[in-house]
């Protein structure tokens, strides 16, 4: 929103995009890594591959959840039969839905996830109420919530027999948002790397479950399957909420649209990962609760605090502290690969205008927006302070589903507008180039459903609220985007974080 010194600045227009809508671009004269002379443009690398873009969304999308939400699943379903049939459609919602985010991501070749596409489809106003909202509560409320998970398990050990203290939990989630800044403002390379080697740790600590399950089961403990069907839900709210609680754990679906111009090959590398990694983790989850079932009888999981570390205590003995530490790993993989995304949406909204130019930077040196990623983190740690981890998911989901619907209708208006427009959507010489309408349909009426559903059936003041929140960036729309009032002052403050923080403004990918 403040536009420091204009000649950094270099913004270029995207062929595909350019029939769609036309925005303002401004010339750059010095928009490179040695700003003196400017002879190279400063850009983030394409360091992301087939495996990284796998273990960007299956080690997001492996996190707490998985740990954690069963519980909640059965009880607002109230079957075992019944709460599977929930885990298996959100699985397949997911998949339905990073399906019609990777045609998207194929037209319009840009960072962002949904904020991208709302503004290249709907418009400024709209992705701005987006960009706000997601940067200053959902993806910092978010990554707050997996870190506080991962505190939990972190330090359970060292307090047996009693709940830690909640200073204890959130000191150690603070300290992790912490150590994941220093890791992301490094290197992406090093923040892959790290993502890689997390994922194949939270996969081990799932086959174990599942292994473990799969014993149980030969040797008859199928209790919990009798009758499974008994004692189901039907109400529209009560399946809604579960549906929030499943798919917190499916969250991160979408994690690769957020980093598409770092992307190796974008057309064929992101519908390949979503393809690979979203029907692994669906067959996991699956078979994890079907563990859990195994070893625990409903009424037994439903009291349990912590699920798997109680089927830890049943099933491997004094070998059950190996469940708490994979929790804890899988909570820190999580958190690492939410960050890693959550702070490009910070760093794509400034580019565009709809944040301080200073979060639209990168390192001179490690290329990486740290201005963005600093300040997803200090938000983070706000809501660490304020929040709790139950008090989060519910209302972040309401959030996220709201605009993904935006995002799916913007999908279907190209689709049914502009089929004109160039797809490289391609995996292999058998799939086709663009996913059949039917699924975006899909996708967008389970997204009305689950945005409606508890509004309906248990209305809450809380969702006002939030409401009311999305609407109030109208207050700084007008004034400081539409009309461009900005203080002098914000532009002596940006020059001097911008010579502290060692960035430079940065040039979009030529795809």
């Amino acid at each position: 929103m403040v536009c420091l010194i204009p000649y950094y600045r270099l913004t270029t227009t995207s062929p595909n995009i350019s029939r769609m809508r036309k925005r303002k671009t401004t010339d750059s004269r010095h928009s490179s890594t040695d700003l003196s002379e400017g002879k190279e443009k400063l850009r983030l690398r394409q360091e992301v591959g087939l495996i990284s873009g796998v273990s960007l969304i299956a080690g997001t999308m492996i996190g707490s959840g998985i740990f954690m939400s069963p519980e909640w699943v059965l009880h607002h379903m109230g079957s075992p039969a019944s709460s599977l049939l929930i885990w298996a459609a959100c699985g397949l919602l997911a998949m339905f839905g990073a399906l019609s985010y990777a045609e998207l991501g194929t037209i319009i070749k840009e960072s962002g996830g949904e904020y991208i596409y709302i503004l290249r489809i709907f418009g400024s106003f709209p992705a701005f109420l987006f960009a706000y909202t997601s940067v200053i509560l959902v993806r910092p409320a978010g990554l707050a919530a997996v870190c506080l998970s991962f505190a939990e398990y972190a330090v359970a050990p060292f307090y047996p027999g009693c709940s830690s203290p909640q200073v204890v939990v959130k000191c150690t989630a603070a300290a992790c948002i912490l150590l994941l800044t220093i890791i992301n403002c490094l290197n992406v390379r090093l923040a892959t790397s790290i993502m890689n080697i997390f994922t194949a740790a939270k996969l081990l600590a799932l086959l174990v479950i599942v292994v473990g399950g799969l014993v149980l089961l030969a040797k008859g403990q199928t209790q919990s399957f009798q009758n499974a069907f008994q004692n189901t839900t039907a109400g529209i709210g009560a399946v809604g909420v579960a549906f929030y609680q499943g798919l917190w754990s499916y969250d991160g679906w979408n994690n690769l649209n957020y980093v598409t111009e770092e992307l190796k090959k974008p057309e064929v590398t992101l519908p390949r990962a979503v393809m690979i990694a979203i029907p692994l983790v669906t067959c996991l989850y699956l078979l994890v609760n079907v563990s859990y079932l195994a070893a625990m009888t409903p009424s037994e999981l439903l009291s349990s605090g912590a699920v798997a570390v109680t089927w830890g205590d049943k099933v491997l003995g004094s070998w059950a502290w190996l469940i708490s530490l994979s929790v804890a790993l899988s909570t820190f993989g999580s958190s690492n690969g939410t960050f890693f995304s959550g702070g490009r949406v910070c760093y794509i909204a400034a580019r565009e205008g709809h944040m301080p130019d200073i979060l639209s930077m990168a390192h001179v040196r490690c290329l990486t927006p740290s201005p963005a990623l600093l300040f997803t983190s200090a938000m983070s740690l706000i809501m660490i302070i304020l929040g709790s981890f139950t008090s989060i998911v519910n209302f972040f989901s309401f959030i996220a589903w709201f605009f993904y619907g935006m995002t799916i209708s913007g999908l279907l208006y190209l689709k049914i507008k502009k089929p004109e427009l160039p797809r490289s959507y391609k995996v292999n010489s058998a799939f086709g180039c663009k996913v059949p309408i039917i699924i975006p349909v899909i996708v967008l009426m389970a997204a009305v459903y689950l945005v409606l559903a508890p509004i309906i059936d248990q209305p809450q003041i809380e969702i006002l609220y939030i409401v009311l929140f999305i609407f109030s960036g109208i207050i700084l729309y007008f004034p400081l985007v539409r009309f461009k009032c900005h203080p002098h002052f914000l532009q002596r403050v940006t020059l001097h974080l911008q010579l502290f923080l060692e960035v430079a403004p940065t040039t979009r990918d030529a795809n």
